[in-house]
């Protein structure tokens, strides 16, 4: 088994990678949190066969942490794998602030030329990789990442701060970074230069970002499906979800209830269509309508129902029984009047798809018994 250091292991990176790491069966991990001593280090070090190196300052009132937490760490990580005489491959985690000159920016810098320098002088095989903005589960808002600061205070109806809604983000998602790290890991790294890189980023601008979090809140309202063929959003909207708290993840819908049963629709999609509840008390019929264009898609998940469809030019009835113990799709084509009556002595429950959201200036529904 391999035995493997994570330094920063309670990180927002550190702990979706040992999530993973574990995930993929690797359990000799070693991992290095504050709470650990340099001597702990000294202890890891002697046998570890790899090393993610993720541990550093982001934030700090004195501006000498950023230095001893990142340029310092890297080098006593460096000075104890050498007195160990130990030659494990060393990934480490910079920041695309390493170009700027600021406090921060600098202690990155100098922290990858200690690691540049360590693998000219022990010709140890050693990945830096300067990250853009990180977003994901387990990340911190008001720390290091502004999407995981946005879902935050959205999901709790606080402000959020877009001074410059032009500005350009470059972000990566966390199960992308981990990706990457797990193929360097087995020996397969993507090279720019000198430095390794996430393959996979996104470029949006800041107030667009705002928007689309945003918009994950008012989806409950609108039941609106964010557009899940954009990888970022989809990717955004898991974020959004993580940082739900935990008395509200869930939301009422609208039931038109009446003596009949019920009528409840659950989501609806620009592209894709809706999907609704249908219940049904024992005897009643509903329906009896036909589409121009509309189709839909009938699925009884509980009780007994008996769907009955005509062509409008026919007498000929087809009917189809259903029942929740045998699951089964029947679709209703256009042109054919239609109705599903509850033929049990229980609820009759049907989910309901239709290939486009209710229009109420367009309902193209119009009666007509089967």
């Amino acid at each position: 088994m391999t035995k493997i250091l994570v330094t920063g292991a309670n990180g927002f990176v550190g702990k979706n990678l040992v999530a993973e790491l574990r995930n993929q069966g690797h359990e000799e991990m070693y991992l290095f949190n504050r709470e650990n001593s340099l001597e702990d280090l000294e202890q890891f070090t002697k046998d570890c066969d790899f090393v993610f190196h993720l541990a550093g300052v982001n934030r700090s009132i004195n501006e000498s942490e950023f230095m001893e937490g990142n340029q310092g760490l890297t080098s006593r990580l460096l000075q104890f794998l050498i007195e160990n005489e130990n030659k494990a491959p060393v990934l480490s985690t910079s920041s695309i602030q390493a170009e700027r000159d600021n406090p921060y920016g600098q202690s990155k810098k100098a922290g990858e030329d200690e690691l540049f320098a360590y693998a000219k002088e022990t010709s140890t095989s050693v990945f830096v990789y300067r990250l853009p903005n990180l977003f994901g589960k387990w990340s911190k808002p008001n720390y290091n990442t502004v999407v995981a600061t946005f879902c935050y205070n959205v999901a709790r109806d606080l402000d959020i701060q877009v001074n410059n809604p032009s500005a350009i983000l470059e972000l990566a998602y966390i199960d992308d970074v981990l990706e990457e790290f797990l193929r360097t890991f087995k020996g397969n790294p993507t090279l720019k230069e000198e430095f390794c890189i996430v393959p996979v980023t996104h470029e949006v601008e800041l107030g667009d970002l705002a928007d689309r979090i945003r918009s994950f809140k008012e989806s409950r309202i609108s039941l609106a499906v964010p557009a899940m063929s954009d990888e970022l959003t989809k990717k955004l909207y898991s974020t959004y979800l993580s940082f739900l708290p935990g008395d509200n993840f869930s939301y009422d819908l609208k039931m038109n209830v009446d003596n009949r049963g019920s009528f409840t629709e659950f989501l609806r999609t620009p592209d894709r269509g809706q999907v609704s509840v249908n219940i049904s008390k024992p005897g009643i019929t509903k329906g009896n309508h036909w589409h121009h264009t509309k189709n839909e898609k009938f699925l009884v998940v509980s009780g007994n129902g008996l769907i009955r469809l005509r062509n409008i030019d026919s007498e000929e009835i087809i009917e189809y029984y259903v029942n929740g113990d045998k699951l089964q799709v029947v679709d209703i084509p256009t042109g054919y009047t239609h109705s599903i009556v509850n033929v049990g002595e229980t609820d009759l429950v049907t989910v309901m798809w239709v290939n486009e959201s209710f229009d109420p200036e367009k309902p193209d529904t119009h009666y007509l018994e089967v």
